[in-house]
């Protein structure tokens, strides 16, 4: 009888990080829990070697690497890991996929304070009727740029992390700042 090979540590962490990254994208607002705080465990979740990647910093970059995914300018990059996004005119940098290919928009991943800050409202799919919440630490003008920048099906989606915690934020999303 041959019996199922045993999950290993690190598959087992990068498949709840996977699903905790999938819940927050299907049910925007909603913050989830991951198995580790910081932004290296999703690189391990979801860069490979068919992956362009853009880090600003060198530890995250120096993962990056060890995955096989080539390093590209921001306007280049299938995923995008910042610790700090320090101005809003970055996401017009990101790229949005096209008519034919819209999958091909971005994935933003970077830090914010969740449960702080400016109150936000958030519709579209996977929001009941509206979603309220607080985000901190990104730069001023975020959501009206990014209300300007996506153009739907067009756009990147975007994951803030605080420390264990992540949020979802998907290209159909609608955000209101109230």
């Amino acid at each position: 009888m041959t019996a199922a090979p045993l999950a290993s540590e690190f598959d087992t962490r990068t498949n709840a990080t996977y699903e905790a990254l999938m819940w927050a994208l299907s049910r925007p607002g909603l913050i989830r829990t991951l198995p580790l705080a910081g932004l290296a465990q999703i690189i391990d979740t979801l860069i490979d070697r068919e992956c362009a990647v853009y880090c600003e910093d060198a530890a995250l970059t120096a993962q990056a690497m060890q995955t096989g995914a080539v390093l590209a300018p921001p306007e280049q990059a299938d995923h995008l890991f910042l610790t700090a996004l320090e101005h809003a005119d970055f996401l017009t940098r990101l790229p949005q996929g096209s008519d034919l290919h819209p999958e091909a928009g971005a994935t933003l991943v970077c830090t914010a304070r969740l449960g702080r800050g400016p109150r936000l409202r958030l519709t579209g799919p996977g929001c009941e009727g509206a979603v309220e919440v607080r985000i901190d630490g990104l730069p001023d003008g975020i959501w009206q740029t990014r209300a300007q920048v996506l153009r739907y099906p067009l756009g990147f989606e975007l994951f803030l992390v605080d420390a264990n915690r992540v949020l979802g934020l998907p290209r159909s999303t609608k955000v209101e700042v109230l």
